[in-house]
């Protein structure tokens, strides 16, 4: 599909997301070895996973995912990659979510995971077979979060981090 110079999605590269079985085989890489801060993270119930990100003195981030017991959330996911997981998604954001999402239908874009309506965090998903096998994420971000909301890394893993299901990370 040949695409005009200016897509007019305002999209700002934010993070990488990389999913395992297990957050706690991340961390050794991540945050020990280069050196990631914890930002926060917390739980997705509804869809089955547990997530949190570290920040890099250049400001970059990684956003480390596993799911939650007796989730399938990963499982296709997990089957690609032998088991072992990697690079889920990579995240950008928009000033406007409606508007990418009315350009890129527009550009005849598959699109799935819609999420308009929480004020706190709007996105969408670029199928990967738009994007050369790679999963998109398009995210309206909503403001920060208030401090009381983030939970300690401790906290996360013991399952008692935002929205925790009090399940502690295997």
């Amino acid at each position: 599909m040949q695409l005009p110079s200016d897509l007019g999605i305002d999209a700002v590269f934010d993070h990488t997301a990389v999913a395992a079985p297990r957050i706690r085989d991340l961390l050794p890489i991540y945050r020990d070895l280069l050196g990631g801060s914890y930002l926060g993270g917390g739980d997705n119930t509804r869809s089955g996973y547990r997530t949190l990100q570290l920040r890099y003195p250049n400001g970059g981030k990684v956003e480390l995912m596993e799911p939650l017991a007796g989730s399938t959330f990963f499982d296709s996911f997990f089957e690609l990659s032998r088991g072992r997981g990697g690079v889920h998604h990579l995240n950008f954001h928009v000033t406007d979510i409606h508007a990418a999402v009315a350009r890129l239908t527009e550009l005849g874009y598959r699109l799935h995971g819609l999420n308009l309506s929480e004020p706190r965090w709007r996105d969408v998903f670029l199928h990967p077979k738009e994007a050369y096998g790679v999963l998109i994420q398009l995210a309206q971000p909503g403001g920060p979060r208030p401090p009381e909301d983030n939970p300690t890394l401790d906290e996360l893993l013991a399952g008692r981090g935002r929205r925790g299901n009090g399940i502690p990370s295997p």
